[in-house]
C-alpha cells in the first residue's frame, strides 16, 4: 500500500481544510478522527477521489505513514492534546514526529516537547493562523519545538503556507520548544489590540460625527487603500456595507457583547510575568470583559451622568478633519500595539533562550493570518536595519510617523474624553508613548511610599545603580530593611 506523507488527527473545520490543502500540494495524507463516522463522511464527500487515506484507529493511522512518521494533532487545546499524545506514543518509534497545530498555551508545549523527546520522539508546536479560509488556501504557520524535526516537516508546511505578493513564504522555523506557540499567542494579542482600535474608531465615528454605516464603509474603504491597508480594515469595510433582510445595516442588529477564547488573557499574563507593560493589548482584553457586562451597563447608563460637553460640531469641514485625525491616531496606536508585542517577544526570548528572528516573524504574518497588513513590511525593514532595536517606536520610520501623527492622535483622545466616548486602547497607547518618552516618572514618590510603610528601600539619583537605601521616615522605625525584588 502506498504510504502517506503525513497523518492528521481531528477532522473539524481546521483539520479538514488543512488536509485538503496538503493534498492539493501533492502530499498523501492519512486521517483519523475519534468519531470514525467523520472519517467515512469525509472520504465519501470532499476527499472522494483524492490522495487521502482514511483510518479507523490510531494504530492504523501510524501503520499507513512512511518513516519518520509525522502525525499532526488538530484537536482542542488543553487536556485533549495530552490525552491524544498518550494514545499516539505507543504507536510510534524513535525519531517519529508529533505535531500540535492547535492554539496550545506555550508552557504546555514546552512540557510536551520535553516529554516527547524523553520518549525518543520529536515534537513540534505550530501556531496556525488564518481561520477556515487560511487553512484551505494557505495559513501563516509558526512552528517551534524539536529542531531536528524541521527538516522533515518543513517541506510540507512551507508548501501549504500562505504566499505574499512578492513570493514570500509565511512559514519558517521559530525556535525551540514553546517558541512557535508563544509567537502565535503574541500574534493573537496583537490581533486583540488591532480589533479593539478599529472598534474604537468605529465608535468615535458613530458617536461624534454621527456617520452612518454606509459612510463608515466608505471611510474604511479609503483607509484600506493606504498605509492602514490590512485584512481587518478590509473586513470591517465589508461588514459595514452588509444589510439585513429589511434593508437596515446588519451591524446595527448585532448585540454589543464580545467573547474570547483566552489567548489575549495568556498574552497579558505572560507580559506580567516578564514585567513588560503590555497596556494596549491588556486594555483590549478588558474591553471585551466590560462589553460582556451588558445588563450592568444598561442599568448604569440610566444612572451615571454624561459629560457636560457641548455637542460635537456638525460642520462638514470639521467632521472631515476629525476623520483624518482618526486615521493618523489609528496608525500611531497600531505602532504602539506592535511595539508592545515585540517587546514581549524580546523579553521571552531572553527568559527561555529562544533565538527569535524578529524581522522574520513579521514576514510570517504578512500573509494568511488575521493581522496581515502592509504595515508588517516596515517592521521587517526596522529589524533588518537594527536587529538589536530596543523598542519598535525608536526605529526611524516609526519614530517619524509617530511624530507626524502626534497632534492628531492627541486631538482624537481629547475628543473621546471631552465627549465621553470610551476609547481605552487609544488612550492607553498614548499614555504608553508619553511614558516611554518621559526621562522622569513619579516612581520616585512610589518608592518613597513603599519604603515608608514597608522599608522596601530605594536607589538614589546621586549614587550608583544597584545600591539601596532606607529612610526612617517617622523617627519610630528601626534600621531593619525589607529585601528588594524586581518584577
Amino acid at each position: 500500500m502506498h504510504k502517506a506523507d503525513i497523518g492528521l488527527i481531528g477532522l473539524a473545520v481546521m483539520g479538514e481544510n488543512l488536509v485538503m490543502n496538503m493534498e492539493s500540494k501533492g502530499f498523501t495524507v492519512a486521517v483519523y478522527n475519534r468519531s470514525v463516522d467523520k472519517v467515512d463522511n469525509f472520504l465519501n464527500g470532499r476527499a472522494q477521489g483524492k490522495n487521502i487515506i482514511g483510518t479507523h484507529s490510531i494504530r492504523a493511522l501510524s501503520d499507513s505513514l512512511r518513516r519518520p512518521r509525522k502525525i499532526m494533532l488538530m484537536v482542542k487545546a488543553g487536556q485533549p492534546v495530552d490525552a491524544f499524545i498518550d494514545l499516539v506514543i505507543p504507536c510510534l518509534e524513535p525519531g517519529d514526529i508529533l505535531i500540535d497545530g492547535g492554539n496550545s498555551h506555550f508552557p504546555d508545549t514546552i512540557r510536551r516537547t520535553k516529554y516527547a523527546e524523553s520518549k525518543g520522539l520529536l515534537y513540534i508546536g505550530a501556531g496556525v493562523s488564518g481561520g477556515e479560509e487560511g487553512a484551505l488556501l494557505g495559513p501563516s504557520i509558526m512552528p517551534g519545538g524539536s529542531p531536528a524535526a524541521w527538516e522533515h516537516v518543513g517541506p510540507i508546511f512551507r508548501a501549504i503556507a500562505a504566499r505574499t505578493p512578492d513570493g514570500g513564504v509565511c512559514c519558517d522555523w521559530v525556535g525551540r520548544d514553546g517558541a512557535g506557540h508563544f509567537v502565535k499567542m503574541v500574534h493573537n494579542g496583537i490581533e486583540y489590540g488591532d480589533m479593539q482600535l478599529i472598534c474604537e474608531a468605529y465608535q468615535l465615528m458613530r458617536e461624534l460625527p454621527d456617520l452612518s454605516p454606509d459612510e463608515m464603509h466608505a471611510v474604511f474603504a479609503d483607509w484600506n487603500q493606504g498605509e492602514l491597508g490590512s485584512y481587518l480594515i478590509e473586513i470591517t469595510r465589508d461588514i459595514l456595507a452588509v444589510k439585513d433582510a429589511d434593508g437596515r445595516p446588519m451591524i446595527d442588529k448585532i448585540l454589543d457583547t464580545a467573547g474570547q477564547k483566552g489567548t489575549g488573557k495568556w498574552t497579558g499574563t505572560a507580559a506580567l510575568d516578564e514585567g513588560v507593560p503590555l497596556t494596549l493589548i491588556s486594555e483590549a482584553v478588558f474591553a471585551r470583559c466590560l462589553s460582556a457586562m451588558k445588563d450592568e451597563r444598561q442599568a448604569a447608563s440610566k444612572i451615571l451622568a454624561p459629560p457636560p460637553a457641548s455637542p460635537f460640531p456638525k460642520d462638514e469641514a470639521y467632521r472631515a478633519a476629525f476623520i483624518d485625525d482618526l486615521r493618523h491616531a489609528l496608525y500611531a496606536a497600531k505602532i504602539v500595539s506592535y511595539a508592545q508585542g515585540y517587546a514581549l517577544l524580546c523579553a521571552a526570548a531572553r527568559t527561555y533562550g529562544w533565538q527569535l528572528d524578529l524581522g522574520g516573524i513579521a514576514l510570517l504574518w504578512r500573509g494568511g493570518c488575521i493581522i496581515r497588513s502592509v504595515f508588517l513590511d516596515k517592521i521587517k525593514e526596522a529589524y533588518d536595519d537594527d536587529p538589536a532595536l530596543p523598542n519598535l517606536m525608536l526605529a526611524p520610520f516609526f519614530r517619524d510617523r509617530l511624530a507626524q501623527a502626534q497632534a492628531a492622535w492627541r486631538r482624537v483622545c481629547a475628543a473621546a474624553v471631552q465627549y465621553g466616548v470610551p476609547a481605552p486602547a487609544f488612550l492607553s497607547a498614548l499614555s504608553y508613548y508619553d511614558g516611554c518618552r518621559s526621562a522622569r516618572l513619579p516612581a520616585n514618590l512610589l518608592q518613597a511610599q513603599r519604603d515608608y510603610f514597608g522599608a522596601h528601600t530605594y536607589e538614589r539619583v546621586d549614587k550608583a545603580r544597584g545600591e539601596f537605601f532606607h529612610t526612617n521616615w517617622t523617627g519610630r522605625g528601626g534600621a531593619t530593611q525589607s529585601g528588594t525584588y524586581t518584577v
